[in-house]
């Protein structure tokens, strides 16, 4: 495939383990992981990198078994993938049982607290909300915000509210100045034009794995980008459906060879009762 982004080993390495570790109370041999992953063209050091700040971050935890090293999840990369699970499985990336309720946060800043400001906004981007107006941010649905904003310490410069719109607003009117929809639909449009291919091929067997990574960490990506906007109030033609249904049918496709490749390619291990 040509004209994607770069694969970020971090972010495959995540995947790699929301689809052969989590809810498994396995380990995963290092040597499997860059096998894989070499299949993907990144190469041997960086994984091995990867493996190891990702060690230090809290995010995996390692198992020795004779001269083999063996990786495995740690509480807190669990969660992570769990909510990975909910987002691709679960919620979807089409809203449309929106109850009208939006969340609604507040801040107000000193001047001289651009980190702080910048880390707000990201964390408020990541978390559905766009920004209505400069310090009063908006996300459909009732969203929990309390761990982000004690995290950043900034509980007493924040006040969060749930809000219905009047019935003089144009939801979407104020969608279309809150958030970059023309970004947003790019992505899903691109994710089909890639993808759809696959709806009717067939890979080498000992490839599937690999690929099927490579669709989950991409259909991710682009999900955890969506603040899953009303679907009444977005453009008729919003692309959204058709890139979920792409990427439900190459799954299925690819699935049945890509567990196939997992048996003759890794080796794992349980996890030892003292380990975990």
């Amino acid at each position: 495939m040509t004209g994607e982004e770069s694969l970020r080993p971090q972010s495959l390495l995540l995947t790699f383990l929301g689809d052969q570790v989590l809810g498994r109370d396995v380990c995963v041999y290092s040597g499997s992981v860059i096998d894989v992953f070499e299949r993907l063209g990144v190469g041997e050091q960086a994984t091995r990198s990867t493996l190891t700040r990702m060690v230090n971050r809290g995010l995996l935890r390692r198992q020795r078994e004779g001269r083999r090293m063996y990786f495995g999840l740690t509480e807190h990369s669990t969660a992570v993938l769990r909510d990975g699970e909910r987002r691709i499985w679960h919620t979807g990336a089409v809203n449309r049982n929106w109850d009208g309720t939006w969340t609604l946060l507040g801040f107000s800043l000193p001047e001289s607290w651009q980190r702080q400001r910048h880390d707000l906004r990201s964390k408020l981007t990541w978390s559905g909300f766009g920004p209505l107006f400069g310090g009063l941010w908006i996300a459909p649905g009732e969203v929990d915000v309390s761990e982000l904003v004690t995290e950043l310490g900034l509980a007493a410069h924040v006040k969060v509210f749930r809000a219905h719109a009047d019935a003089g607003t144009d939801i979407g009117a104020m969608i279309e100045e809150t958030w970059e929809l023309t970004e947003l639909a790019a992505g899903y449009k691109e994710f089909v034009r890639r993808w759809q291919p696959w709806e009717t091929r067939l890979p080498d067997p000992d490839e599937a794995l690999a690929l099927r990574l490579r669709l989950q960490m991409e259909w991710l990506r682009i999900i955890r980008r969506d603040p899953r906007l009303p679907v009444r109030h977005l453009p008729d033609d919003w692309p959204a459906e058709h890139a979920e249904k792409t990427f439900r049918t190459v799954h299925d496709r690819l699935t049945p060879l890509a567990q196939d490749a997992a048996k003759r390619l890794l080796d794992v291990v349980p996890v030892r009762a003292d380990q975990a």
